[in-house]
């Protein structure tokens, strides 16, 4: 079937295209309740089915006699350790591992919080949770204690899974310290803290409620899968609001796992057995739907890289790997593409490498300039695939889907929409607007399997953010126009949450921790375009009266106040003192004015401001300072 037909197939026949892909997988009670609506008002999918996500990940393949085959290649080239694991061995690991969570009473239904590094341990401790029915939480292991008590507060795990520490190229972040600097801060205390000391003698075990990760699992005895509901929670994974809250995405479990079997076998075009590489970390979406459950659901041996693109050791690491472990499908961000370009920009390092078990490289988490399309693409001669998707999709919205019929992909577009999102550019009246028309990125409703249901333990809220705006329609929050061939560009996020190198963060919460510093009268932060990470933060900052300080030794302050309660992950830098905001008379702050200041593109003068001499001001402090694209 071509694209154009299984797409409309998707769109006019949802209930029966989705009951069709359900098939796809194992379930323990076949749902035949596709489509539903609960008591809230929100949809449901394969309400009355049941299934287990570790065993469709796990004791399927055993049973299809394929458990001698290789499920997990970890590979860490800041420890030069390479170790396979094979279904059968990582099945084994992982039902001890469950085994253990069971006699520390952790059941169905239960909470759990993951903060460890890109280690086998990360992804075991995940499938055990799964195999139970605990509902799990990872937490990007680059975020600050305040951002982790912040999760703990919110998701009231009974246990944390942590390690003793993880490695940045050269440098060494102590994971424990930082988990009981959280533990101390947060509200909601956690019943246990299971501890993966990596080293013998790192981080010794203090108090009674901490445990050993090894010890537990030889411990402890094999637990088989539990029967979960469609509808139960997966896992809730935390992403940046426009106020300083995280927002705890919930995945359900049978419409995830439905949408990832159809997206490793129709997107991206996995066969069973391939070696799938997904270049990300299990703190984000990315290594939830596409290192962990999606290829190990397909039967795929998924590849765990514990390294960097670039000095580890060189900016050949991505290439040694493929060539190695023979991947035959590549996804990351292009932010590590760049930051290769930038040090192999003749591909000199790139050409050494033996990279023809590579089918196609995958591209997604920020948008792909068409300078770096090129670069690449050129270099490998393989077809090079951008997409765009969310958290809250948990899998691809906007690409080429390979595995249906291959597009040439257009350079500057996400691509044309993914089966089963009815996706509509709409003005800000609700008007759905015609090719070329900038406007609101939409989803008609319903939204397919695997999308979030809602927000953890609060409906309000996802109500508020994501189905007010347009009746009848999800709000993706970004904005963007389709051209005459239905292919959509992505331009940017259209609320306070900047995209660093495919992190979603949120400015709110940086203005809400610089505004408290006791010199501030008050700010405004906002992303800027950053050649290799896509956007990064800046302050604004307007000083109290009478108060008198040095603007170095504030801005040193301010970066080192960021870095504490978010995290290096924020890549904040720079704190720029100007005497007043630009503002309209309603006193809203003109972000988009500043950023296109910036950024060097054009702009107009609201006729609503009230001081315009601000603007001035600011574009010759950030000339003078070199920061943006426009002065550098």
């Amino acid at each position: 079937m071509k694209y154009s037909e299984l797409y409309q197939d998707s769109i006019n026949h949802k209930e029966a295209f989705w009951a069709k892909q359900a098939t796809a997988i194992n379930w323990l009670k076949h749902p035949t309740n596709t489509l539903s609506v609960n008591e809230k008002g929100f949809y449901q999918w394969f309400t009355d089915g049941e299934l287990n996500m570790s065993a469709l990940c796990l004791d399927d393949h055993i049973a299809a006699g394929r458990g001698n085959e290789v499920a997990l290649i970890y590979d860490s080239p800041v420890t030069l350790i390479v170790q396979h694991f094979t279904y059968n061995e990582l099945t084994h690991l992982v039902s001890k591992f469950a085994g253990g969570l069971t006699k520390l009473g952790i059941t169905k239904g239960d909470t759990v919080v993951i903060y460890m590094p890109m280690i086998p341990q990360a992804v075991i401790a995940m499938l055990a949770c799964a195999r139970i029915g605990a509902i799990h939480s990872v937490v990007f292991g680059g975020f600050a204690p305040h951002e982790l008590a912040m999760r703990i507060d919110d998701a009231k795990p009974k246990a944390i899974v942590t390690a003793s520490y993880g490695l940045e190229v050269d440098k060494v972040i102590h994971y424990k310290h930082l988990v009981d600097k959280a533990i101390d801060e947060a509200n909601h205390k956690p019943s246990y803290t299971i501890l993966y000391r990596r080293t013998n003698g790192n981080d010794t075990i203090n108090h009674a409620n901490e445990i050993d990760f090894e010890t537990l699992i030889n411990q402890s005895e094999p637990v088989n899968f539990v029967a979960v509901e469609a509808t139960h929670p997966l896992y809730i994974l935390y992403t940046s609001g426009t106020t300083g809250t995280p927002k705890g995405i919930v995945r359900d479990t049978g419409g995830y796992a439905t949408a990832l079997k159809f997206s490793m076998t129709h997107f991206y075009n996995a066969k069973e057995s391939d070696v799938f590489w997904a270049a990300s970390d299990v703190g984000w979406v990315v290594g939830h739907s596409y290192i962990v459950y999606g290829p190990l659901l397909n039967g795929c041996a998924t590849v765990l890289y514990e390294g960097k693109p670039v000095k580890t050791p060189d900016s050949g690491g991505f290439w040694r790997v493929i060539e190695q472990h023979k991947v035959n499908l590549m996804f990351t961000a292009p932010t590590a593409i760049r930051a290769i370009k930038k040090e192999d920009d003749e591909g000199i390092i790139l050409k050494q490498y033996d990279l023809s078990s590579l089918r196609t490289l995958f591209l997604a988490g920020e948008r792909l300039d068409p300078a770096t399309f090129s670069w690449i693409k050129n270099l490998l001669q393989k077809p090079v695939i951008d997409h765009w998707w969310q958290t809250e999709s948990g899998w691809p919205m906007i690409g080429i889907m390979m595995g249906v019929e291959q597009f040439e992909a257009k350079s500057g577009s996400a691509g044309l929409p993914v089966c089963g999102y009815d996706i509509q550019i709409l003005s800000e009246e609700g008007e759905k607007l015609g090719p070329n028309q900038e406007g609101f990125v939409t989803i008609q409703l319903p939204l397919p399997p695997g999308c979030l249901p809602t927000l953890w333990n609060n409906d309000e809220r996802f109500r508020k953010g994501y189905l007010e705006h347009f009746l009848g329609y999800y709000l993706t929050g970004d904005g963007g126009y389709k051209d005459e061939d239905g292919y959509f560009y992505i331009m940017g996020r259209i609320d306070d949450v900047i995209n660093v190198a495919g992190h979603r963060l949120s400015t709110g919460e940086m203005e809400e921790l610089i505004a408290a510093h006791p010199s501030v009268a008050e700010c405004a932060v906002l992303g800027i375009a950053d050649e290799l990470r896509g956007q990064r933060p800046i302050a604004l900052v307007v000083i109290k009266d009478g108060i008198e300080c040095i603007e170095e030794i504030l801005e040193n302050e301010l970066v080192a106040l960021i870095r504490e309660k978010i995290g290096a992950v924020a890549v904040f830098k720079n704190a720029v003192v100007v005497k007043r905001l630009p503002k309209t008379r309603s006193g809203k702050i003109l972000r988009k004015t500043i950023r296109h200041i910036a950024d060097g593109l054009a702009y107009n003068i609201p006729s609503t401001i009230e001081y315009p001499e601000s603007l001035t001001e600011i574009e010759l402090k950030l000339s003078s300072r070199k920061l943006g694209n426009a002065f550098q």
